[in-house]
């Protein structure tokens, strides 16, 4: 699914087509894509923001719609919501005509209507670009589990944003095993992800800035040089050694065995 950058280039890219008119209409060709995004009608956007994997539509006086790409799924803002796509799966129509849609082959994206977000994201850690993300608060989460160190990344409790592939990615380049149980790993060692983490999901940003200001679709890490996402049996560019896979949590992790321990 879109991972951190991804979503982040998908709310500046709606940011920067300022979308602020009233909400004179909705609709949806599955009941469970969106819910009770009705109740936004007669409402005025205001704001693009993001948390974690989640963009938020903000709305006049404080409710909000909250947005879930899942695997497949694109916010886009159209000219003319009457010309959306046969992957638009959910739309809201603007007092002048545009339509922001929501673009999803699987169909699996998610738009539900809150009156604000208190308790909305009370599950999430902090934003890895924030002054919140510090070397300290990671060392200490990582040390109060004894799960393998790639799931601990994955959970959004310890960071928000990362999913498959720059998890795997923040680990190469720190040099550590996915299955290290997080709590066996030294300070020095987390310390060092902590940094590759930013590191990782700096890159992958501007990577995914670029590829959205392309036409057509697009993939998460499509332009970002994966080192070991996907590369199994493939050479490792550290130490030629091949690519590993194994199963994980219900994904596949990508690791080197040398260069990882």
């Amino acid at each position: 699914m879109p991972e951190l950058p991804e979503v982040e280039a998908v709310t500046r890219k709606m940011r920067a087509a300022a979308p602020w008119s009233e909400i004179v209409a909705t609709g949806q060709f599955r009941p469970t894509t969106a819910l009770d995004l009705e109740r936004a009608v007669g409402r005025r956007l205001e704001g693009v923001t993001r948390r974690g994997k989640h963009i938020l539509l903000t709305l006049a006086d404080g409710p909000v719609v909250r947005v879930h790409l899942k695997m497949t799924g694109n916010l886009v803002v159209i000219p003319d919501v009457r010309l959306r796509t046969a992957n638009v799966r959910a739309w809201l129509t603007l007092s002048d005509g545009r339509g922001i849609v929501l673009e999803d082959p699987r169909a699996l994206g998610r738009l539900t209507y809150h009156e604000g977000i208190e308790g909305l994201f009370d599950d999430l850690g902090p934003e890895p670009f924030s002054a919140e993300f510090t070397a300290q608060h990671f060392v200490a989460q990582a040390q109060a589990t004894k799960k393998p160190v790639k799931l601990l990344l994955m959970e959004q409790r310890a960071v928000v944003g990362l999913g498959n592939i720059y998890a795997a990615e923040a680990l190469f380049q720190a040099g550590i095993h996915p299955a290290k149980p997080a709590n066996e790993i030294s300070v020095v060692r987390l310390k060092r992800l902590h940094g590759q983490i930013v590191d990782v999901l700096t890159a992958a940003l501007d990577s995914a800035i670029a590829a959205y200001e392309q036409p057509g679709g697009f993939t998460e890490g499509e332009n970002f040089p994966v080192a070991v996402y996907g590369r199994e049996g493939e050479a490792c560019w550290r130490c030629q050694a091949a690519i590993r896979r194994m199963p994980q949590g219900g994904r596949s992790t990508y690791y080197c065995p040398k260069c990882q321990r």
